[in-house]
């Protein structure tokens, strides 16, 4: 990074932050949908509203539409992770193709391949539901900002080559004539692989569609129990107007980073919380100080990265660095604003982007994440076969999270299918252990790779030990 950034820099930068997230604070905004109230019945009901949940209701009317649909959620269709991140929506359905070679290098083409077909078919279907969310395939630059990144990115960006992957190497001079930051030292190019998108607006417009196709959505109803019933599963809910129930006869479990309804899910994922911060409009003048003509999604190579785009109105969004994880797995709406880091996050962007000083947030937020071991999204069945989930998406989920809703409906249906047969679907992550013993191997961990990034991506005892184990991370 560049010389410090001043305190009063900074304080000026957030001053005027409302700590709202600004792609819900939208006039475009839906009403809320009912509650549920008393008992119902559906052939599946689908338990969660952000995009897994979304994309599996949608797509089972498509599979089947004599088939009942009913959705559940505990707040508002989309509120929650699913309009609160960056908008990046990747094709790897990996976290990142380093991440995919090291666990699955024998089906990592196949898997590129299924992933890039997937955000195909999200930009088909956003367009022909006439979705007004911005989306735009730009494709993404990894900045290197360290001596160490040089080297990894230009490994990387070999890797992908060989692999069939479109990628370039760029030096410093060419990344900063992409963006212009004093920071980069140079910069992997990928031309297609990622869409930028509104994220609020995904969810909504895909609500919208799930009603128009016949489910049934209810909000503000949260589900608290789950049992075999007979041939099928009871659930139990709560909401303003009391207690209820519904029967089905399938259940699809989308709840992310929320406690699973199945206990054998409960330390499979653990919830962190990434901050995020959003600029005023740039001036004309701003813009160009910083070029950015492609409107690529951007990140920094670092274990503990940012990343960073333009919006529709010429903003930037600058979010990431510090995902903290709360003691025992702690999930609240106070846990959304953290001083701490968007201070850190606004003396990085400054760092940055110094051309831009004097610019101000308008907007500082937080999202709950859910993480696993292995950081791509896993699934499974439960009550013989008659529920299924994805899980585990680690802030890579606006893309993979339709190919999660496929792959839960092919297990439902008990198909025997391409995705099924991946041996990513059929294999779990390891479990993360009980606290005392999570919170401090995570904390560790974060601690072990902000050491990395400052001593040239040298991984300590600790971090070389996950790696054995087959719990590190190459993005």
């Amino acid at each position: 990074m560049t010389a410090a950034v001043s305190p009063g820099l900074v304080e000026r930068a957030l001053a005027d932050a409302a700590p709202r997230t600004y792609w819900l604070d939208d006039p475009d905004r839906p009403a809320p949908l009912s509650p549920l109230a008393g008992r119902a019945r559906a052939d599946l009901v689908v338990v969660g509203g952000g995009y897994t949940g979304l994309w599996t209701a949608l797509l089972a009317r498509a599979r089947h539409p004599s088939a009942s649909v009913v959705l559940l959620e505990a707040g508002e269709c989309g509120v929650q992770g699913s309009g609160r991140n960056g908008g990046f929506a990747a094709a790897s359905l990996t976290h990142g193709f380093g991440n995919g070679l090291e666990r699955w290098p024998e089906e990592l083409d196949r898997l590129d391949r299924l992933g890039a077909e997937n955000l195909r078919e999200i930009g088909a279907s956003i367009a022909a539901l006439g979705i007004d969310c911005d989306w735009r395939e730009v494709g993404e630059l990894t900045v290197a900002t360290r001596a160490h990144h040089v080297t990894e990115l230009q490994e990387l960006a070999a890797a992908l080559v060989e692999h069939g992957g479109e990628a370039s190497w760029l030096d410093a001079a060419e990344a900063q004539a992409q963006v212009a930051s004093p920071t980069y030292l140079g910069a992997l190019s990928e031309p297609t692989g990622l869409a930028l998108v509104e994220p609020a607006r995904l969810a909504w417009g895909l609500r919208r569609a799930c009603l128009e196709a016949g489910v049934v959505v209810h909000e503000s109803t949260r589900v608290v129990g789950l049992e075999r019933s007979g041939v099928g599963v009871e659930l139990s809910t709560l909401g303003p107007q009391g207690a209820g129930r519904v029967r089905a006869g399938r259940v699809a479990l989308a709840t992310n980073a929320f406690p699973p309804l199945l206990r054998r899910l409960r330390l499979m994922t653990v919830p962190v919380y990434d901050h995020v911060l959003m600029t005023e409009p740039l001036t004309p003048a701003q813009l160009a100080s910083i070029g950015w003509s492609g409107r690529q999604g951007v990140g920094d190579a670092a274990n503990q990265f940012h990343y960073y785009r333009l919006t529709r109105d010429d903003r930037i969004l600058w979010g990431g660095y510090d995902a903290v994880y709360h003691w025992g797995s702690r999930i609240d709406a106070s846990l959304e604003q953290r001083e701490q880091t968007h201070r850190l996050l606004a003396e990085h962007f400054l760092e940055t982007f110094p051309q831009l000083a004097g610019i101000r947030f308008t907007h500082r937020w937080g999202g709950v994440i859910d993480t696993c071991t292995r950081f791509s999204a896993f699934f499974g069945t439960a009550v013989s076969g008659r529920v299924g989930y994805a899980l585990g998406y680690t802030g890579l989920g606006v893309g993979a999270s339709r190919f999660g809703a496929q792959v839960v409906l092919d297990l439902l249906d008990g198909a025997d299918t391409e995705r099924t047969r991946l041996r990513m679907v059929r294999e779990r992550p390891l479990p993360f252990p009980p606290e005392p013993l999570r919170s401090v191997g995570i904390n560790l961990t974060r601690w072990s790779l902000d050491r990395a990034d400052r001593r040239g991506g040298r991984r300590n005892l600790w971090l070389r030990g996950l790696d054995a184990a087959g719990l590190g991370f190459d993005s």
